[in-house]
């Protein structure tokens, strides 16, 4: 509109939007966009879709989102909480030799 002001997206919002379309297409950068729904870092915090992030690459067999899933599956963040979830997929991780943070 004539006289309106448009405002500048901030970079984290950019960021994800560009992110965004490289992580559609089967990317290890999956469980990245995980962490960031996660922890609200350039998009709104968002437990359900980052577990909707963290399954895409745990379902590729990246042990650290294994991990991360059974952990949202223990304290039941977003979802409802299931400890047999979360004891499958910290052993699908341990199985990859995931052995949980330092």
């Amino acid at each position: 509109m004539a006289g309106e002001r448009l405002e500048p997206t901030p970079p984290g919002q950019r960021a994800a939007k560009w992110f965004r379309k490289g992580v559609d297409q089967r990317d290890p950068s999956q469980f990245d966009f995980g962490i960031a729904y996660a922890l609200g870092k350039g998009v709104p915090q968002d437990y359900p879709e980052a577990v909707k992030w963290y399954r895409k690459a745990a379902d590729e067999g990246l042990d650290v989102a294994q991990y991360d899933l059974g952990l949202i599956y223990v304290n039941g963040l977003g979802i409802p909480q299931d400890y047999i979830q979360a004891h499958m997929w910290f052993n699908l991780a341990g199985a990859g030799r995931w052995i949980g943070p330092p």
